[in-house]
């Protein structure tokens, strides 16, 4: 722990958010909706953000607890995706592999939280 920047999930996360950013940027119509990018972005800032905090904190509960948040925001990130794509601001192809991404960090948070609790107990 305290070294987030070698975390495969922060790794993960970081580069999911910077794609959200590189989305919204190439898009006339999520430009437009401000309400609705600064949605997405802040979920997908969200995620890396807390992860990196988690594993700076002193405590393992107190990491685990950001870990959960993060894994909160990926949930969040994955609906508003969902959203874009349904409403058609986001083309089907570019919103699924979002999604994917989005989940596939959710799983390895999920395995990084499993992991700490057991850490924890010893």
């Amino acid at each position: 722990m305290g070294d987030f920047q070698k975390l495969h999930v922060w790794k993960l996360a970081k580069n999911l958010a910077v794609e959200v950013y590189k989305v919204i940027g190439e898009n006339e119509s999520l430009k437009k909706d401000f309400r609705f990018s600064s949605q997405l972005s802040s979920a997908a800032v969200s995620i890396s953000s807390n992860i990196a905090e988690g594993d700076e904190l002193k405590t393992v509960k107190h990491g685990i607890s950001h870990m959960y948040i993060a894994k909160g925001s990926s949930a969040e990130l994955i609906t508003q995706l969902i959203i874009a794509k349904e409403i058609g601001v986001i083309e089907t192809a570019k919103a699924d592999n979002l999604i994917n991404s989005a989940k596939q960090i959710s799983a390895a948070l999920y395995k990084l939280i499993e992991a700490r609790k057991l850490w924890e107990k010893k």
